[in-house]
């Protein structure tokens, strides 16, 4: 039987550029010097008889970072995590109650900053079985799954803007449902596809 990974393990082997909340804002000017937190978050890629899933979570509405939005389970660099990896593992073992042992690491895609000052290292992984889904209470309102072939799609893509802090932003979505998948999610999600069409 073919691997049903087998498209993204060939396209992590691929060159990209790193990306940012920015790329579609190119007048924005960034500050000089500044510092940005390392974080990992985890693009878990689960095979099911429908087809690869991808896992997201919906953030609690009242966090600092990004509240209530859709995002990958993860987070910033703990000083007790030795890399991004492992950062993003232990985040989505507090998040959603996977279990490193379950996962298998691909590799990893460019990194991707982020209007609050994180530079992001999305961490592909294999996970071997399905799993209960525990939400971490007051970090997760809701875990789901989406198929990989929607959200590796170009055409399920579209760019919207708002204003934010004083000017127009755009950014990419690729809703999904009742879901409204947008903002770095959204980019990371935009590059591994674009590497998936090469």
């Amino acid at each position: 039987m073919s691997d049903p990974l087998a498209a993204v393990m060939a396209a992590l082997g691929r060159n990209s550029a790193a990306s940012s909340d920015f790329d579609l804002n190119p007048d924005t000017v960034l500050p000089e010097g500044r510092k940005l937190r390392p974080a990992g978050v985890l693009v878990g890629l689960l095979s099911r008889p429908n087809g690869v899933q991808v896992i997201l979570t919906k953030r609690s509405s009242h966090l600092k970072h990004h509240p209530g939005q859709i995002a990958f389970p993860g987070g910033k660099v703990d000083p007790g995590d030795a890399d991004e990896v492992a950062a993003a593992l232990r985040e989505a073992q507090e998040e959603i109650g996977l279990d490193p042992a379950n996962t298998e690491v691909l590799g990893t895609l460019p990194s991707h900053e982020t209007v609050t000052s994180f530079l992001v290292t999305p961490v592909i992984a294999r996970i071997h079985e399905p799993f209960e889904f525990i939400a971490e209470p007051g970090e997760v309102d809701e875990v789901f799954e989406v198929p990989l072939a929607h959200v590796t799609d170009p055409a399920q893509f579209s760019v919207q803007s708002r204003r934010w802090r004083g000017t127009m932003r755009h950014y990419f979505t690729v809703p999904w449902g009742p879901y409204y998948i947008w903002g770095a999610t959204a980019r990371i999600l935009r590059g591994m596809a674009d590497r998936m069409q090469n």
